[in-house]
């Protein structure tokens, strides 16, 4: 039997061998504390589930749903962006639902890259950037980002050569997996660029609203004419919808129409109830965005705490629910070894940084999806297997 190529960077993932090590864990007995998967346990709001309880007896609701079945979502989407981030929004041609913001960056790669065209990333990144890329047979170009330049990319860094055959820009910020911030400067200078060389600028931004110290930028914001820019949102993170897969794209009416012409040859839409549960998210109370964002507030503060106690001295992040943590020797170049033993041994599991990219290597990413107590009893696991090994 035979596969298609563009299979080939898809079969290494170390992800997947962190869910073998506790899969091995769990057999072994241990008591895991997973944070290692981004996926908030905070449940959604009461409003929310009731909107979708209440299109559940409705059989209008039962049949597939088609884009211009999506006008109510979508308007609701524009105008929660134009009272967020000022920016005027036409909900027939530049706003598109999707199956969570994933299936978008996942798909976009389809509609903007001919085989062998490049696409600049992030280095670290989330992994479904460079899956898509390799979908589309195009070629990745990582953007390495380290913590002196506060994880901003330098752009004049990438090669001509490269940017000749370049056709797309992938952002996220508030970043998955170090937690920085972009300022609106730094966008602005994105958007020149991707102007001046002919590249669509994509922003992936799914913490837009799990900020601690003041605001995110959207993308939009830098091009509010969408003249290159597209950006992806989702209902994940500040709704507490993971498990419903609701996002939207929001941006360049063309890249919107490309997007969807994708999108047509492969699905649907969601359940009109989910939809409708996610117009209450986004134009009914707002209460629990605030909680979700002061309980992870509380979440970094004692995490950070438990860990400095311990002498790992991690910086205390402005946005996300993660800890991106500089790795201690002897493990500065081992995160997947280091990950691998800390869960068989103790129940911990982590994000070995090696699987967001090459710069990723020397640290880990701690999810921070459990009680303050909780959290506090990780780290004093991971105290000990620290200590085992040094002796």
């Amino acid at each position: 039997m035979h596969f298609a190529t563009r299979l080939a960077p898809l079969r290494s993932n170390v992800f997947a061998d962190m869910d073998q090590a506790k899969a091995r864990a769990t057999a072994a007995g241990r008591d895991i504390i997973d944070l290692s998967l981004g996926s908030s346990d905070l449940p959604a709001q009461p409003h929310v589930l009731e909107a979708i309880a209440q299109s559940l007896p409705d059989p209008s609701t039962h049949g597939y749903l088609l884009f211009h079945g999506t006008k109510a979502f979508r308007q609701a989407a524009a105008q929660w962006y134009t009272q967020k981030f000022g920016v005027a929004v036409d909900p027939e041609t530049e706003v598109l639902p999707l199956i969570g913001s994933q299936e978008g960056t996942a798909h976009l790669p389809l509609a903007v890259l001919n085989p062998g065209d490049f696409a600049l990333l992030l280095d670290p990144g989330y992994p479904s950037h460079i899956g898509g890329v390799h979908l589309a047979s195009g070629q990745v170009y990582p953007m390495p980002m380290h913590a002196d330049r506060g994880f901003l990319p330098v752009l004049e860094d990438v090669p001509p050569y490269v940017l000749q055959q370049a056709r797309m820009m992938v952002l996220s910020y508030p970043h998955n997996p170090t937690a920085a911030m972009a300022p609106l400067s730094f966008f602005q200078e994105a958007v020149a660029f991707c102007r001046q060389h002919n590249l669509v600028l994509v922003h992936d931004f799914p913490y837009a609203d799990l900020v601690f110290e003041g605001t995110a930028p959207s993308v939009l914001q830098a091009d509010p004419e969408k003249t290159v820019s597209i950006e992806f949102f989702t209902m994940s993170k500040s709704y507490n919808m993971g498990g419903f897969r609701v996002g939207y794209a929001i941006g360049n009416a063309e890249l919107i129409r490309a997007l969807r012409l994708v999108k047509a040859a492969i699905d649907f839409n969601q359940y009109r109830g989910i939809l409708n549960g996610a117009i209450a998210a986004l134009s009914g109370p707002q209460d629990g965005v605030q909680l979700a964002v002061e309980t992870f507030r509380q979440r970094r503060d004692a995490f950070i705490s438990a860990l400095h106690r311990i002498g790992w001295q991690a910086p205390r992040p402005d946005a996300t629910m993660y800890v991106w943590a500089k790795l201690p020797e002897p493990w500065t170049a081992r995160s997947i070894e280091f990950s691998v033993q800390l869960v068989e041994a103790t129940g911990v599991a982590v994000s070995p940084g090696a699987g967001f990219g090459k710069a990723g290597e020397g640290y880990v990413r701690f999810a921070l999806v459990h009680d303050p107590a909780v959290l506090e009893q990780a780290v004093d696991r991971i105290a000990h297997f620290l200590s085992a090994k040094a002796n």
